[in-house]
């Protein structure tokens, strides 16, 4: 299957790219070994061997193309959660303009899935993991407003096996592009994840209740998953290369912040507990602070 996936491939310098981490993970599983019988592990596994002392950007390069793999062949096994992304040592997630993430959503080749994702991180200025763990019974059409569980989310109840009912939930809102997008994504489904896969978890695969759409059998889509989606759309320089989903967030609130937001109300937005922690993602785009710096102008030379 690694050997067809990369055949697939039409341009020469994506199959060298991806020919390493693709071609290594398949010979460590065992190249003719049929995909439904891996384990999530077994992925994981393969790739820690590739990571070895490879740089960062080096490892999420094959990393994201070991997930292109998987998503491409349907059935069988996902990159574990704990094979996480490497983050790039004294990095900060860039901000993106308000154009550049209009484009990129109104692009044509753009599942409407991801289309609803990236738009409702940026409406919700949230964490990935919180808006990707959100159901249909969860969701407030009339209010544009959801729970979450955040991210150290406080326990109701402390005991064994805790349920996301357990944890006390916070509100998140949306605007209108999120709630044009919401009901053509869903088609009808009232039960189940928001966001899922197009395929229903391999055999042998344990994937809780809440996890699992009941009328489509589809999995949730796990934030690898969607990482890699935002790769293929956005990577320039080869898989590993493009946006960040927490590059919504950070662009959010310096949008906000641009339009004049007071820093209790970003707060307030993105429920930060501390004010350093927003103004880590506040990034003033150089136009911006050029308009500011106008106001020091003397008399009415600013006319």
């Amino acid at each position: 299957m690694a050997d067809v996936f990369l055949d697939s491939l039409g341009n020469p310098n994506t199959v060298r790219n991806y020919g390493i981490g693709v071609g290594k993970t398949a010979e460590r599983i065992g190249e003719g070994r049929p995909l439904v019988s891996v384990a999530d592990d077994e992925i994981g596994e393969a790739l820690e061997l590739l990571r070895g002392r490879a740089a960062v950007n080096t490892w999420n390069s094959r990393r994201a193309a070991v997930l292109s793999w998987l998503g491409w062949c349907h059935e069988g096994p996902a990159v574990p959660a704990w094979a996480k992304r490497l983050a790039v040592p004294d990095s900060e997630p860039p901000t993106r303009s308000k154009m550049a993430i209009d484009r990129l959503i109104a692009r044509r080749e753009v599942h409407l899935r991801e289309k609803t994702l990236w738009r409702m991180l940026y409406e919700t200025s949230q964490r990935a993991e919180e808006i990707l763990g959100v159901n249909i019974e969860d969701l407030d059409f009339a209010g544009r407003r959801c729970p979450v569980k955040a991210k150290g989310a406080r326990t109701k109840a402390r005991r064994r096996g805790q349920a996301r009912e357990d944890y006390v939930l916070e509100l998140v809102y949306w605007d209108a592009g999120t709630a044009r997008l919401l009901p053509r994504l869903l088609k009808g489904r009232t039960r189940g994840p928001v966001f899922v896969t197009h395929r229903k978890p391999g055999p042998g695969k344990v994937v809780s209740a809440r996890d699992v759409c009941p009328d489509t059998g589809f999995a949730r889509l796990s934030y690898g998953q969607a990482r890699a989606l935002l790769d293929e759309h956005t990577a320039l320089r080869g898989p590993g290369t493009g946006w960040d989903l927490h590059e919504y967030r950070h662009s959010t609130l310096t949008h906000l912040g641009e339009q004049g937001a007071s820093l209790l109300m970003l707060m307030a937005k993105s429920r930060h507990k501390k004010p350093e922690n927003v103004r880590r993602c506040f990034k003033p785009s150089p136009e911006a602070i050029a308009e500011l710096t106008r106001l020091l102008a003397p008399g009415d030379t600013r006319r």
